[in-house]
């Protein structure tokens, strides 16, 4: 079943929103273990990997000072997600970002959105969510 799934994904639109396919959007980073090239690539991702429940790869992403020890997953109530905007992404200097985004999804058919505005920092050239301000709509 996962590999149908897998499949199923690398032929269609990546569901970070960018209009590519999985395998060469947000795939090179959660399936072929490339470095993010920005701090926005790197939130697409992790947005990806929130749908796919990939929690090692959100840990793996997220910098060791803030880094939780588990995010289970498997134990909150099911999301559907429906869609991701990025409203800006604005580097600061050579190694530190910001990204504001706004997430839209639904549990058991009421509707959410996760508005944030996401600090990134890269190291040794592998850039990593350090956390964000969450702001009420």
């Amino acid at each position: 079943m996962k590999n149908l799934t897998k499949q199923r994904i690398q032929i269609t639109t990546c569901p970070c929103g960018n209009q590519q396919p999985y395998r060469q959007c947000c795939g090179r980073y959660l399936d072929e273990g490339e470095a993010a090239v920005t701090a926005e690539h790197l939130m697409r991702s992790r947005y990806t990997a929130y749908i796919l429940d990939r929690e090692n790869y959100l840990l793996e992403t997220w910098h060791p000072d803030t880094r939780p020890i588990s995010l289970q997953l498997t134990g909150q109530p099911q999301k559907q997600w429906l869609g991701l905007t990025v409203k800006r992404h604005t580097q600061t200097d050579a190694d530190h970002a910001i990204v504001e985004f706004i997430a839209r999804y639904k549990i058991n058919g009421r509707a959410y959105r996760l508005h944030e505005i996401s600090r990134f920092v890269r190291e040794q050239g592998i850039w990593f969510y350090v956390d964000g301000d969450i702001l009420e709509n």
